[in-house]
């Protein structure tokens, strides 16, 4: 696993990532030109949702989706799935080897680096060769014409919700931002949006948009909230892929409601207060009286969002004990506080390097470090917790409650031709 973060892990100060240098090793691994169309998904926010969606409605249509995406939840090996499933660890010990033997093909680094999401990008490609995959769903890390992602031609893009994030480095406005994700589209490729501000639609242009009820999907197979726009659009650009037939009805509709979406207004028990495993369906539970303390985790990191997860509780519980919250720097930390003016908060600072945390607070939040998040520690919060922020921090607490998260959706009754 070292090859993924060896370069990120020994950047100097002011280095970016490589993106020559992550071709030339494309090249090398001559995956430059993948054997299966790709669909590429762009955005500030849904593109994991979109992207699962995607995957699971071209693999209802009876492909061999491969489906790379960014960051893991609980594991690295999430970050690459075949038909919903991740990678063993086997496999992708194997493809760090063959970035491994690749990258010592190529000079050693001068002014960059090659980024893990980058890295986790190409072997996914590779991995689509390995195991013949009919498709291969993208997501960005971060940008568009300047994430890896830009490598591999998109047939189809998608581009979920923008707004102004990583401003600085993507862009100053939404506008500039726009602007860099639609970079990665080239001439040939069709592209879809989700319905965006003013400002970025002047800079999409004429660029198809998929509006609500646009996926041609019921209602009771999609996530709720702000979730559900980016999974009709993901289902629409599925469509769009070249190849692709519809699916039997029944069966699009076994494949998209067997679908989870962890860390997306997601409901679990924290295991130490609960006599049974952790439960995970994807959909809302009903509030059984008892002890139990019982989570909803959603990767909001702005105020929009966040209302969103309030009232998705506010719904099932009717009322709300404590709020959990991590937010860096460059996420919508007035928004949070705005939207955060009634239950308790406790707002986790995480150790990672590049995640900033330098923001003054409410004097009456409580802050305290990633370690502290534990079983015991979310128990004693009570029994209706709401838990919010990056997703790096999302897949912390599914980790510490033992979330499920090694499949997103089920393929069991596709029947692909022999």
């Amino acid at each position: 696993m070292d090859v993924f973060f060896r370069e990120w892990d020994r950047r100097r100060p002011g280095e970016t990532r490589d993106i020559g240098r992550a071709r030339d090793l494309a090249a090398v691994l001559d995956v430059l030109a993948p054997d299966a169309p790709v669909l590429t998904v762009v955005g500030s926010k849904g593109k994991g949702t979109a992207a699962t969606y995607a995957s699971a409605y071209l693999a209802a249509a009876g492909l061999r989706v491969c489906t790379v995406t960014s960051p893991g939840l609980r594991s690295d090996r999430e970050r690459i799935r075949v038909d919903g499933r991740a990678v063993s660890e086997e496999e992708l010990a194997l493809l760090g080897r063959v970035l491994d033997e690749a990258i010592a093909v190529l000079p050693p680094p001068a002014d960059g680096y090659l980024s893990p999401s980058g890295l986790f990008t190409i072997a996914g490609v590779v991995h689509a060769r390995r195991v013949g995959a009919d498709a291969i769903v993208l997501e960005a890390g971060m940008g568009g014409r300047s994430d890896e992602v830009s490598l591999f031609p998109p047939d189809v893009v998608a581009i979920t919700p923008i707004f102004r994030e990583h401003a600085g480095v993507l862009g100053n406005t939404p506008a500039e931002i726009a602007e860099e994700k639609l970079g990665v589209a080239g001439p040939a490729a069709t592209v879809l949006s989700a319905p965006q501000s003013a400002e970025v639609t002047g800079v999409l242009g004429a660029v198809e948009r998929v509006e609500a009820g646009g996926g041609g999907v019921a209602a009771d197979l999609l996530p709720d909230g702000l979730a559900r726009g980016s999974a009709e659009l993901g289902v629409a650009a599925a469509r769009r892929l070249p190849g692709v037939t519809e699916p039997p009805e029944a069966l699009l509709r076994e494949v998209l409601a067997s679908v989870v979406l962890p860390g997306r207004l997601s409901w679990h028990d924290v295991p130490s207060s609960s006599p049974h495993p952790p439960p995970f369906n994807g959909r809302a539970p009903l509030d059984i009286p008892g002890s139990a303390t019982r989570l909803l985790v959603d990767s909001a990191v702005d105020g929009t969002g966040i209302a969103a997860a309030l009232a998705a509780a506010l719904r099932v519980w009717g009322a709300i004990d404590h709020v959990v919250v991590c937010l860096p720097d460059h996420k919508d930390l007035d928004g949070a506080v705005a939207e955060l003016d009634g239950p308790p908060v406790t707002f986790v600072r995480l150790p990672h390097s590049h995640l900033r945390f330098t923001r003054p607070l409410p004097p009456g939040w409580d802050v305290v470090a990633a370690d502290a998040v534990t079983p015991a520690s979310l128990t004693a919060l009570g029994r209706r917790v709401v838990v919010l922020g990056t997703v790096y921090f999302t897949g912390l607490v599914l980790d510490v409650v033992g979330a499920r998260t090694e499949r997103l959706f089920v393929t069991s009754a596709v029947r692909r031709p022999a």
